[in-house]
């Protein structure tokens, strides 16, 4: 077979595989590149040495299955007989369910997640999003420090355990969405930078140095990364990527990268007859990402909506430091503000910033499943001093407002694993660093980051310590236990009449109508013959629906359609969603 690698500032370049050595030589036909046969099979371990320096993994290797610091192993695509045809599954309509395979279960593998995936679909569920599956060192953690960028993480099972998680995935009608990282690579097992200009000084990101997107070299990074984004979707059928913050993505280029990445994603979706889609994490509340690229935007499918998450988020719970403290002056009005114009920062001052910020969206060009809905993410809920969730804080009664908004906002909404049964496991920041100096700065620099809020350093949890991954697991005999059930049972009726009921699927976002009372706390919105009111206040609400005869299609607490006044009567901390033609 053939291997090649770029390495544009090496003068030689030798391959070893299966502990044969041999030189490549230049491709006249591309610039910086080098290529060379050996006999080589699916399995066969082999790397790249520059300049007689050590051997090196492949940076487009598709496995490594001795971790980052190994040899890279050679994967026959073509070996994986697929049991199922899929036609594809399009985000128009879909609920999504984020899953991080190594807490999913306490196997933490895909194999034992794929064997849960019938509560999703008893759920509702149409598309799993999958966060990051790159290989990073160690067995666990997050993924967002994974260093190849075309390879499945080891310890969850290699790439054809994804392969058997997306063949039962389809099987079941699921569609699979994968987190991938394209702003930077992790700290430890990261070579690229040995075979290339893969990254920038020109910019920086929080998480370390920039990838090369603007910069000479960065053709051959940009294709790098498309590359690598086209393999997830074709050679593991995935029906779409979840692209992370976006707004570190750097490139000064007429044409970005991203509108590059969306055009051949789109190319890909026509050659292999099934849709696919990119939805971008962003904190830009800029509409253009999410324009098409012949309207002059960068033509990516969709991008979570925080704006909402944050409003939603301070009305609930109260909080208001950080981010939230734009929210918090009026979490109502905000919470309107999102449900009716997608971004509550629209061009308007945030004092977080500091600065103006945002842009409008047109909510006649901008359907609203291109904005993600959401009460809770890994980012939310992990980012946390102690990665604890909603259920911590708040009755069931306001879990169950909460989920009722999401799943029946104008947006595509998305669950975070275990919120479906009000999961009694927090959700903590954990890592498996094999250095033990990185281990010990990201320990205390957790702690100093959390001191500095107020928490004492012996109640943030250690990243490196297995317990804390441990107590992340998901406990799958909470959805048995009757408070639990009764969560579940309200998030499968609210996904089932999502299901059912037009109205709130409609993508028109000018088509919703809110109305609120902040100092009684209720929170009532039309779509079409759909009624919504959320009660988060401890005392019964008195919510004006109007005169028309309504019928409820369900309701937390037992409530009666509003009377001949059209006054609907919800009792405290409630929710009710009804028809009323």
């Amino acid at each position: 077979m053939q291997f090649e690698v770029w390495a544009p500032q090496a003068d030689r370049v030798t391959l070893q595989c299966e502990g044969a050595t041999r030189a490549l030589a230049r491709d006249p036909e591309r610039e910086g590149w080098w290529k060379g046969e050996a006999a080589a099979g699916d399995g066969a371990r082999y790397g790249f040495a520059l300049d007689d320096g050590p051997v090196l993994p492949d940076p487009r290797s598709r496995r490594q299955p001795d971790g980052p610091d190994g040899l890279s192993a050679v994967v026959d695509q073509e070996r994986y007989r697929w049991r199922v045809p899929w036609p594809g599954r399009e985000l128009p309509g879909a609920v999504l369910y984020e899953l991080h395979v190594g807490t999913y279960t306490p196997e933490g593998t895909l194999d034992a997640a794929a064997d849960r995936l019938g509560h999703l679909v008893e759920l509702g569920i149409t598309h799993v999003e999958l966060m990051p599956l790159c290989p990073f060192p160690g067995r666990h953690g997050w993924g967002y420090d994974g260093v190849a960028p075309w390879a499945v993480h080891e310890p969850y099972g290699g790439p054809e355990a994804l392969k058997r998680f997306v063949d039962r995935a389809h099987e079941l009608g699921l569609g699979v969405v994968l987190d991938v990282v394209h702003n930077h690579l992790g700290p430890s097992g990261n070579y690229l930078p040995s075979f290339g200009p893969y990254f920038t000084d020109t910019h920086t990101t929080p998480w370390g140095a920039a990838m090369n997107l603007d910069a000479p070299g960065s053709d051959e990074v940009r294709a790098f990364l498309v590359g690598s984004a086209l393999a997830w979707l074709r050679d593991f059928r995935l029906d779409g990527l979840r692209l992370d913050a976006v707004h570190a993505l750097y490139d000064t280029r007429a044409v970005h990268f991203l509108e590059e990445l969306s055009a051949a994603v789109d190319h890909l979706a026509a050659e292999v007859g099934r849709p696919l889609f990119l939805i971008a994490e962003t904190d830009l509340n800029d509409p253009r990402l999410i324009t098409p690229r012949g309207e002059h935007g960068l033509g990516l499918h969709a991008q979570w909506n925080d704006d909402f998450h944050h409003a939603l988020h301070t009305a609930l719970t109260g909080e208001s430091q950080g981010y939230y403290a734009d929210f918090a002056r009026d979490p109502f009005a905000a919470l309107a503000r999102t449900l009716t114009g997608g971004y509550f920062h629209d061009g308007t001052y945030s004092g977080f910033r500091g600065r103006h910020h945002g842009r409008p969206l047109d909510r006649a060009r901008v359907a609203g499943h291109r904005l993600l809905g959401y009460s809770q993410t890994h980012d939310q809920i992990g980012n946390r001093a102690q990665g604890d969730r909603l259920c911590a804080h708040l009755s069931p009664g306001l879990l169950a407002c909460a989920a009722t908004l999401v799943l029946t906002a104008p947006f595509t909404p998305m669950l975070f694993m275990g919120e479906e049964w009000a999961a009694g496991t927090p959700w903590q920041y954990f890592a498996d660093h094999t250095d033990p100096q990185l281990a010990e700065a990201v320990r205390r620099g957790r702690r100093r980051e959390f001191a500095a809020h107020g928490w004492a350093e012996e109640d943030v949890p250690d990243p490196g310590d297995p317990a804390t991954r441990e107590r992340s697991c998901l406990d799958w005999s909470e959805p048995e236990r009757a408070a639990h059930a009764r969560m579940l049972d309200w998030y499968r009726r609210l996904i089932a009449l999502r299901r059912d009921q037009p109205d709130l699927t409609d993508p028109d976002l000018a088509d919703t109508k809110v109305a609120y009372d902040a100092g009684a706390r209720w929170l009532a919105f039309r779509r079409g013959d759909v009624r919504v009111a959320v009660n988060l206040g401890e005392e019964p609400a008195a919510i004006p629906l109007g005169s028309r005869p309504a019928l409820v299609l369900a309701a937390w607490e037992p409530v009666e359609p509003p009377g001949a006044d059209g006054v609907l009567q919800l009792p405290g901390e409630s929710c009710v969603v009804l028809s009323q033609p």
